[in-house]
């Protein structure tokens, strides 16, 4: 199915790699396609060879500011851009997947992403949660989804610089 056929903001999950053994534990990553994101994917897909873990690669997709702005047109944007960058990280991961020998689900998702990430982990059991740093000045504020994670006290989290 074509990107533009595409609901970028309907939940998906696929699965990559070889498969995971029933004892494996659990590592759950997320990514938003930033620098610091991708930069705690490829830790994550390392750690996870290096243990022998399965890996879950969430994708969380929000609108952004700009559907304040001007809806129609913000859709419209949001949604292909939301596409494209969806079809990016699953081929990276995909391709991570199988040139490492790491067992993945690629999980898309809508919504508020430490939410999303609270409940994915909570569904897979992760063992742990890795995020990368968050570069917003208002994060300072409002507080980062890292540590509005590491506050949940579910999980180990590390966050990559």
């Amino acid at each position: 199915m074509s990107a533009g056929r595409n609901n970028a903001f309907e939940s998906t999950v696929d699965s990559f790699g070889p498969a995971p053994l029933p004892s494996s534990r659990t590592i759950l990553v997320g990514t938003d396609g930033s620098d610091t994101a991708m930069r705690a994917t490829a830790s994550a897909f390392g750690l996870a060879r290096r243990q022998g873990a399965r890996l879950v690669v969430t994708f969380v997709a929000c609108h952004s500011s700009l559907a304040a702005l001007s809806p129609a047109v913000a859709s419209v944007f949001e949604h292909e851009a939301t596409a494209r960058l969806h079809a990016e990280l699953s081929d990276q991961v995909r391709s991570s997947a199988e040139e490492l020998d790491v067992p993945v689900t690629f999980v898309k998702a809508f919504g508020d992403p430490c939410t999303v990430l609270r409940d994915s982990a909570d569904q897979c059991q992760a063992d742990m949660v890795i995020v990368g740093a968050s570069r917003q000045a208002g994060h300072r504020f409002a507080g980062s989804v890292a540590t509005r994670l590491i506050k949940l006290g579910h999980w180990p989290v590390l966050v990559v610089p």
